[in-house]
This record gives C-alpha cells, structure tokens and sequence, in this order.
C-alpha cells in the first residue's frame, strides 16, 4: 500500500538511512500490503518530557586545520553539510579551552609561568584555525547554534605536578583559573563568538598518563565553582554564561550529581551536567540518567562528547560503518569485569542507538567529537587516532561522508532546538524510537531497525494512521506534518 491509499491519511514524509544504500533518502512508496502483523506505533503528544536544547559536533584544532588544507570548494562543502539549510543543522557544538588531544600540540592561552593576574592571556592560538572555523559556520547557520567550550587542563604552572597530564589546581591559582574562564569568554566575545555554555573540567578523572587532563574529586569541583569560578562569572556580568558540571563516563553520575546539587548555594551556581558515553560501547545508562535528571529536574542533561574511539577510520567503505567490527578503547584495555560492556559494534548503530537511548532518558542535548579528521584519524599530537563523520584526505582534496554524518542529521536536522520529547507506543521491542515535537508543530519520529528484515509499521496520531516500513538495518525519520 503507498502512502495515499488510506482514507484518513498521516501527512508525512519519510527519510531514511540504510546498509542497502539510502542517505537521508526521503522515501514515497512503501510495500505493506498483505502484511498482517503491522507493528504500532502511536504518537502521544500530551505526553511531555524534556525540551531540547540541540544537536551537534566539535570544533576542534584538529578539525580546523584539516579543513584549512583543503581547497576552497570542499572546505565550504563540509561546513555547508553540517550547518546549512540543506545540511545537518548543527544546533549545539563544543570546543576546548587550551589544547586537547585533537590539538597539532600542546598550547596555552596564558603561558607565562607564575602570571596570576593573566596579563599574557591571548587566544592567538585559536586565530588561524578554530575562530575562522566557527566564523564560517556562523555565517552559514540560518538558525545559529550554541557552543559549549570545555578546558582540558589548566596551564601546567597552575598544577601541582607542572605537566600537561594529570595533576591538580594548586589553591593558590584557583581565582587566577576562574579569571582565565572569564577572560576566555570575553577574548572571544571580542572576536564576535557568544560562548553559551562552558564545562568546568574535561573528564576531571583522568585519563591514565595519556593526553592533557587535570583531576577534581566530585567535592573539589563543587567547591571551586561555588568559591570561586561562580562568583567570578557572576561579578563579571557572566552569571547567564551555562555551567555544566562533571563531563565524564556515565556510570560515576550518582556521585556527582548528588555532590553538585548538595545544597541551595552549588545548585544556584551549576545549570546542568555534561557526560560522554565512553563507559560502554552500547549501554546507555538509564537509571544514572534517570537518577540525575531527578536529583534536578531544571536543569540540563547534555551528552557532550562521542566517538568511534581507538579506530583508523576506513575510507570511502561505508559497509563497515554498517558492520559489526569496530571496538573501542575498552576491548583491549578494560578491566576483565568490564570487558562484556566493549564488544565489537556497529557503528551506525551505536550512534543511534545512544541518541535514541539518551533522549528517552531526559538527555535534552547530544555533541558528537570531531566534524573532520583524515584518514588517519588525526591529526592528534598523541597520535589517539579516532573517526569523525567526516574524513577527508588534504592531499588529494578529497571528502568522505560516512554513514555516521547521515545518522546524526536523522536527529540534528528534524529535530530543533526548543522541541519537546513526547510519549509513545510502540509494540515491538526490536525496534528503537524516539519522537520529539518542533517548535513549528511538527513531530520527528526517530526509528531505528537493527533486524535483517524490513519491518512494516502502522504509525498512528490522534485519528490519523499511515502504513509505511522500515528497511532492514536502517534509521528513519518520520515528519508528522502539523
């Protein structure tokens, strides 16, 4: 049965992504007649959960200097595809403050051993690659998009081990680290980029002795912020600058969110918590995120870093990107009793699979890591080769748009900052779906299918149904037009 032979039709329109081929193909025609086992899906708008904030990616040193090499034409290609009208629509992004791992090397905003008062700050650093990247994709976005800027490490002169990696903020510079945030923000203010948000540490437990990191307890963190990055914000005219606390695996969130949200005067200074999905290569977590969003339920829960880790991206072979044979990090390095949380993967599915996760457990926003790395999967200055959805080859001028771009626009492009997560039905447990109503009254449908069969689905909304079906080991977004 096509779309149109129903009496009291769903106005829709279908865009899928396959294994088979389709990349955000929009789909007319769909095969369900003789079918007797429809699956349902009923769409239940006066169920209301989180709103969300956004979708999106990371400008990073890396990203930035890949697209630098590239010719004029791809570049623009590139930014046009994550933030056009045609594009992905990137909604909510992140960067770092100093440089990170997906840095060329090791830099600081303020290197000047012992200058408490910061007078050698300078973001020059940032100017030949990460402040055109943002400038450009500013120009682009029609609707904007908000970014949320994380530091790795504070300058090594600040911490007790004087070293990039590892170590803590010594009490001595805990109002000059506030300070460096609040310059940061104005340095890039003055370049004509509104930081929205910001975290106060990236992954404050560390890393092993690997890439630039700096260690908070959950305690230590909420005591900076409340004596002193808050109050500093706060007397600078930034107290509506967002921020967000933790910025870690998932599984430690109990901890953190019961110390951040501890009393009146912690809750007043932190607007939400960040988290990254690297504790397990396909659990979502659902109790911790269940458990944060109830310790504060008016504040953010943003996911604000992912990626297919420890991989060589493969080029122009969008089968992988299909195929369960990726790991992650911890396949070879886990502890044994953690070992069952990295098997191999798919990575389409692990995406999706996440976004999907999250945003049914009161996640209101979702950051990919790198727009752009090459075929290396760096740049990376320790060499932590990693895959984006982008990957491009400088040398010959070349883009590849991997499956992994096409599944995150099924999200960042249908569903818009300000939609709100409402209920649903569905009667197969095989399938994942999510859906969100827009600002503008339409409703995104997200469905992922990981079955070897096509599956056939009868979408319901009040009075109004449609059959349509979902190819085997695809994602699509149903648009219930208002």
């Amino acid at each position: 049965m096509s779309c149109g032979e129903k009496q009291n039709p769903l106005s829709v329109e279908v865009y899928e992504s396959s294994a088979s081929g389709n990349k955000l193909t929009q789909l007319t025609e769909f095969e369900t007649s003789g079918v007797d086992n429809l699956i349902k899906i009923s769409i239940l708008p006066d169920q209301e959960f989180q709103s969300i904030t956004g979708f999106g990616g990371s400008f990073t040193e890396s990203s930035a200097h890949l697209l630098n090499k590239l010719g004029k034409e791809n570049r623009e290609k590139v930014l046009q595809a994550y933030f056009g009208e045609d594009g992905a629509k990137y909604s909510l992004t992140r960067t770092h403050i100093n440089s990170c791992d997906f840095s060329v090397s090791n830099y600081s905003y303020a290197p000047e051993e012992g200058d408490k008062e910061l007078n050698s700050f300078s973001i020059d650093e940032d100017r030949d690659d990460i402040i055109p990247m943002i400038k450009e994709a500013m120009a682009i976005s029609k609707d904007g998009f908000k970014i949320i800027s994380s530091p790795w490490t504070a300058p090594p002169w600040m911490k007790d081990n004087n070293d990039w990696v590892g170590g803590k903020l010594l009490p001595e510079y805990y109002d000059s680290w506030a300070l460096f945030f609040s310059k940061y923000i104005d340095a890039y203010k003055a370049e004509g980029i509104d930081i929205w948000g910001i975290t106060v540490e990236n992954e404050p437990l560390g890393n092993g002795n690997n890439w630039e990191s700096m260690h908070y307890s959950p305690a230590e963190m909420t005591d900076f912020v409340v004596n002193h990055l808050g109050p500093k914000l706060e007397a600078d005219g930034k107290g509506d600058l967002v921020v967000l606390g933790y910025d870690q695996n998932r599984e430690h969130l109990n901890e953190w969110v019961d110390e951040m949200f501890r009393d009146e005067e912690s809750t007043k200074y932190f607007d939400g918590t960040a988290v990254h999905w690297y504790a397990s290569t396909y659990e979502v977590f659902p109790e911790e995120l269940q458990y944060a969003h109830e310790k504060a339920p008016d504040k953010y829960l943003i996911q604000s870093e992912a990626c297919v880790d420890a991989e060589v991206p493969k080029w122009q072979d969008d089968a992988w990107y299909w195929s369960k044979e990726a790991t992650d990090w911890g396949f070879d390095w886990a502890p044994e009793k953690d070992k069952p949380l990295h098997p191999k993967y798919v990575p389409v599915y692990r995406y999706a699979r996440d976004i999907i996760g999250c945003l049914n457990n009161w996640v209101d926003g979702w950051v990919d890591w790198n727009m752009v790395l090459d075929r290396n999967g760096g740049p990376n200055w320790f060499k932590n080769w990693c895959v984006a959805p982008v990957i491009v080859d400088p040398e010959s001028d070349e883009v590849y748009f991997t499956p992994l771009y096409y599944t995150l626009s099924h999200f960042s492009r249908f569903i818009r900052p300000g939609a709100v997560r409402i209920g649903f039905e569905n009667s197969d447990p095989d399938l994942m779906v999510t859906a969100a109503r827009n600002p503008d009254g339409s409703i995104a449908v997200v469905v992922l299918n990981m079955n070897h069969e096509a599956k056939p689905i009868n979408l319901a909304l009040a009075d109004k149904d449609i059959n349509i079906a979902i190819n085997a080991k695809a994602v699509q977004t149903i648009i219930i037009n208002k």
